[in-house]
Protein backbone atom coordinates (compact mmCIF):
# COMPACT_ATOMS: atom_id res chain seq x y z
CA UNK A 1 0.00 0.00 0.00
CA UNK A 2 2.59 2.14 0.83
CA UNK A 3 3.86 1.74 -2.78
CA UNK A 4 1.00 2.22 -4.31
CA UNK A 5 1.06 5.74 -2.22
CA UNK A 6 4.50 6.73 -3.25
CA UNK A 7 3.85 5.81 -6.85
CA UNK A 8 1.31 8.57 -7.13
CA UNK A 9 3.12 11.27 -5.23
CA UNK A 10 5.95 10.73 -7.28
CA UNK A 11 3.68 10.86 -10.62
CA UNK A 12 1.47 13.86 -9.04
CA UNK A 13 5.01 16.24 -8.04
CA UNK A 14 6.15 15.10 -12.30
CA UNK A 15 3.12 16.43 -13.70
CA UNK A 16 3.43 19.81 -11.60
CA UNK A 17 6.79 20.39 -12.89
CA UNK A 18 6.41 19.49 -16.38
CA UNK A 19 2.67 21.56 -16.07
CA UNK A 20 5.03 24.61 -15.19
CA UNK A 21 7.82 24.21 -16.95
CA UNK A 22 5.42 25.21 -20.30
CA UNK A 23 6.38 28.74 -21.92
CA UNK A 24 4.14 31.81 -21.86
CA UNK A 25 4.12 34.52 -23.66
CA UNK A 26 5.23 37.32 -21.91
CA UNK A 27 2.65 40.33 -21.88
CA UNK A 28 4.77 42.20 -24.31
CA UNK A 29 4.58 39.44 -26.91
CA UNK A 30 0.68 39.57 -26.42
CA UNK A 31 0.65 43.31 -27.19
CA UNK A 32 2.86 43.24 -30.24
CA UNK A 33 0.90 40.46 -31.58
CA UNK A 34 -2.47 42.32 -31.12
CA UNK A 35 -0.90 45.25 -32.64
CA UNK A 36 0.19 43.19 -35.34
CA UNK A 37 -2.79 42.19 -36.48
CA UNK A 38 -4.63 45.06 -36.20
CA UNK A 39 -2.38 46.30 -38.69
CA UNK A 40 -2.81 44.06 -40.92
CA UNK A 41 -6.78 44.37 -40.60
CA UNK A 42 -6.74 47.86 -41.41
CA UNK A 43 -4.02 47.07 -44.62
CA UNK A 44 -6.65 44.65 -45.10
CA UNK A 45 -9.58 47.44 -45.18
CA UNK A 46 -7.64 49.85 -47.11
CA UNK A 47 -7.58 47.54 -49.88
Amino acid sequence: MKKLAYTFLILFSVSIVLTGCREEKSTGEKVEDAVESVADDVEDTVD
